[in-house]
């Protein structure tokens, strides 16, 4: 089984608990008024002209949504190609590695290095290459901690406790910035 894509993971947590008879019913909005004027008609105008309302909002975060998702096929075809290009400058690395080591023709009788000449540069490439997994380990583990605390944030939204009022806007600005940071790079 596939995992969820990003547009049905963004819809499931934003759009579908988001309509206005998911979270109150007319029955149960209209129980919120005093007994006196629960039979009046402007109750059952409020509460259309409310979900009128949630209806825009949801809307423009499912624009929002689908312009992420875009947004993100985009970044991962840019890391694709930057990758592609890492690998091909890796391999041009290597064989710039032989030719200091072995001279122009690997394998060649005129070696510059023995095996005790080796030794010291060898244990220094694997002092280097430890320093550099202890800083991906704190770089995975702050990653990490991001993603919880994205996950956590992501259920208040899935039940509509915003400790923060400004959230919608804060997320179209931050979504606005990534989208003219990525046409910045290409």
């Amino acid at each position: 089984m596939a995992p969820p894509s990003e547009l049905k993971i963004l819809s499931s947590y934003l759009l579908v608990p988001a309509q206005l008879p998911t979270i109150i019913s007319l029955q149960e909005f209209t129980e919120l008024f005093p007994a006196k004027l629960q039979s009046s008609p402007h109750i059952r105008t409020l509460y259309r002209d409310l979900q009128s309302q949630r209806n825009a909002i949801v809307d423009s975060v499912a624009v929002d949504i689908e312009d992420q998702v875009q947004s993100g096929r985009e970044l991962r075809r840019s890391i694709a190609r930057t990758r592609r290009l890492n690998e091909a400058h890796e391999y041009e690395e290597e064989v710039e590695i032989e030719r200091l080591l072995f001279g122009s023709v690997p394998n060649s009788k005129g070696e510059k290095h023995n095996i005790l000449s080796m030794i010291p540069e060898l244990e220094g490439a694997i002092n280097q290459l430890q320093s550099e997994l202890q800083l991906l380990g704190e770089e995975e583990a702050s990653l990490q901690a991001s993603i919880e605390k994205t996950v956590d944030s992501m259920s208040d939204l899935r039940y509509g406790r915003l400790a923060n009022g400004k959230l919608r806007d804060d997320v179209l600005e931050g979504l606005t910035n990534l989208q003219e940071t990525c046409k910045a790079k290409n």
